[in-house]
């Protein structure tokens, strides 16, 4: 339960080790390798090395090709992975073995092939159906596309604007004296089709009496025949591309037995690309290789092992001062504390010289949860929800960590819920009352509705409670690094504040409140400088008083939630009752409270998120730690035993 120690690495080793170090790496799975950048920024470095060459762009192109492989089973074959990926155990020799990548690789070559035909099928459709629809408004000309005309008569197709007035358009022509005709083929709401008849000699006179009315002349290149001759034609073809389409999709379809199979050698890439990756870090002059990483100081007898083994030159020691900003971040915890990196996470996670915050946070996050959904049925739903999927999914990462702790925080509603009495609101009241007429409840501590105010001061009184103890954690940190005047100030003063405080509403003594705020008069007096002293006194008064009031205040949000949650609960039982049916109850019951339980659930996260984020980290967490990423399998579709 804490921040692993890392030691500081370098190794120097012949370059004809350099596969050899980095498979044994990514056996260990505990070394992680520096980036360079500030060594071949030194010309003193990059005169003598250079970065590894390695075949990390052929490895991403795998990857994308598997990857398009596996979507294109999903989409063609209706092959799906459900919510979650069902995981597959194999040993690390057959994980790494060349047939099941050869195989793999085949049968990416077989589906991207069948993808570009129908690529092309498909492209080559919305040809023909676009010539096709170019066609239609023509269909009912019963002449040659490409007829231009006899001797002294002129043909012209063309086109109008979807309003023009045929009628109007054939009077002109008559008017003009021109020997000309035309025909309206046929019209849609953006174009009318005609077609144009007039003596050869007449055909600039024609169209300048057409020129008010936007015709444009349309011509078919290359199309012999009749429209209607051409459409049956076209429909021939699209039938057998279509045809041609359904046998690639067939084909690809056909390949959905090799799903597992291409799981496993997008994985096996996955750790290529690692690999590859991590080899790029490496600097070498074609004879000897140098690198620089970091690895937990529990884990170097294995490293120790490895480079003695390759017969490695290296030097492994504590991080100095100057690289704290740099060492990577790793935590370590138990089965409780393990669920909340999930939340660590998402904020950030700590400085390497900072604390772990999971331990201190589980305990409050896993029981202002349990207050705010507060209900034996949800509390069920939630670790049986959990656990289910941990068991038959075997998650990772951010999912696995959820799963958890969904675990743990149902366990806290379910303990919250009997000690206010609440099993999916008052369900079993209600339908105790529908089926025998008797009044039953469930035994309460206290309850929501009847207690409230008692939840109000007691939530607030947790706050002050997580409060306390962030700053209890800062005070300590302070004395390590050795501010004692500002430990003493910042926490010991305000403690004795609290203790005044609630020493004065008991009755007991004034004394200690003024003691504490003596020590807020000194502390600024004795920190600050000049004129600072004066102002420090009142700036530290109104940001202490104000901060911890809001913070203490934002702690409502328990009874507020809670609260909420069971009237809710309550309205939707009450409503299916009405009727006086037990099945009416059911329906109305069950649909309430599902929609109760999906908005607490994320609902209550939230907020709990947001006191441990806010009110609790802002006391002593210091952010900004970078993520431990070694050189690892790290995969997504299997899991790797031992071997």
């Amino acid at each position: 339960m804490a921040i692993v120690k890392m030691k500081k690495l370098r190794v120097m080793a012949m370059a004809g080790c350099r596969e050899e170090l980095l498979k044994g790496m990514l056996h260990l799975g505990c070394v992680e390798i520096s980036e360079p950048d500030g060594k071949l920024a030194d010309p003193a470095w990059s005169s003598l090395l250079r970065r590894s060459q390695s075949s990390l762009v052929s490895t991403k192109e795998d990857i994308t090709d598997v990857n398009t492989a596996l979507a294109a089973i999903k989409k063609y074959a209706q092959v799906t992975d459900g919510l979650f990926i069902q995981r597959h155990p194999i040993s690390e020799a057959d994980f790494l073995s060349a047939g099941t990548v050869d195989r793999a690789k085949e049968t990416c070559r077989e589906i991207g092939g069948q993808l570009q035909t129908l690529s092309r099928l498909q492209s080559e459709e919305s040809r023909l159906a676009a010539r096709q629809a170019s066609l239609r408004p023509w269909q009912g000309l019963d002449m040659h596309l490409n007829a231009e005309g006899t001797e002294h008569v002129l043909y012209r197709l063309g086109v109008c604007p979807g309003g023009t007035d045929t009628g109007a358009v054939k009077t002109e022509l008559g008017a003009s004296g021109a020997a000309a005709e035309i025909l309206e083929i046929g019209a849609d709401k953006q174009q009318i089709y005609y077609l144009l008849i007039c003596h050869r000699a007449d055909e600039q006179a024609v169209m300048e009496v057409l020129r008010p009315h936007a015709f444009s002349v349309v011509t078919f290149q290359g199309m012999d025949g009749t429209p209607e001759a051409h459409l049956r034609e076209l429909e021939a073809k699209i039938a057998e591309n279509r045809k041609a389409q359904e046998a690639a999709v067939a084909a690809i379809a056909a390949q959905a037995g090799a799903k597992e199979a291409l799981q496993l050698y997008a994985d096996r890439l996955r750790t290529e690309e690692a690999r590859e990756i991590n080899g790029e870090r490496i600097l070498t002059d074609g004879t000897i290789l140098f690198f620089e990483g970091w690895a937990p100081a529990e884990s170097m007898d294995g490293v120790k092992a490895l480079l003695e083994k390759l017969g490695c030159a290296w030097e492994a020691e504590d991080p100095a001062e100057e690289d704290i900003p740099n060492v990577p971040v790793q935590l370590k915890n138990n089965w409780l504390t393990r669920p909340l990196n999930m939340v660590t996470e998402m904020y950030s996670l700590p400085a390497y010289n900072n604390v772990d915050p999971n331990p201190l946070m589980a305990p409050f996050f896993i029981l202002f949860y349990g207050i705010m959904m507060a209900d034996m049925g949800y509390g069920i739903l939630m670790f049986l929800a959990g656990t289910i999927i941990s068991k038959k999914y075997r998650p990772r990462g951010t999912m696995g960590h959820m799963m958890g702790l969904l675990q743990l925080c149902g366990v806290s509603t379910f303990i919250m819920g009997a000690i206010t009495g609440g099993f999916f609101g008052d369900f079993l009241t209600q339908v105790v009352k529908i089926l025998t007429g008797n009044d039953f409840a469930l035994p309460a501590l206290f309850t929501p509705l009847n207690d409230t105010l008692m939840i109000l001061v007691g939530a607030m009184a947790l706050g002050l409670v997580q409060i306390i103890a962030g700053m209890a954690v800062s005070f300590i940190r302070k004395l390590k690094a050795g501010q004692v005047l500002d430990a003493v100030f910042e926490e010991a003063t305000w403690w004795i504040v609290f203790a005044g405080i609630g020493l004065m509403a008991l009755g007991v003594t004034n004394l200690v409140l003024y003691v504490g705020l003596a020590l807020i008069v000194i502390g600024p007096l004795v920190t600050g400088q000049g004129l600072g002293k004066i102002m420090g006194i009142f700036g530290s008064l109104y940001n202490h008083v104000t901060g911890y009031f809001g913070d203490i205040l934002s702690y409502a949000r328990l009874m507020a939630l809670m609260l909420a949650g069971s009237v809710i609960a309550q309205v939707f039982n009450t409503l299916g009752a009405i009727p006086g049916n037990i099945i009416v109850f059911l329906i109305i019951s069950l649909a309430g409270n599902a929609l109760n339980f999906a908005l607490n659930l994320l609902g209550c996260y939230v907020h709990d998120l947001r006191l441990q984020c806010l009110e609790y980290f802002g006391k002593f967490y210091e952010d900004g730690g970078k993520p431990f990423r070694p050189l690892a399998m790290q995969t997504k579709y299997v899991d790797i035993q031992n071997n």
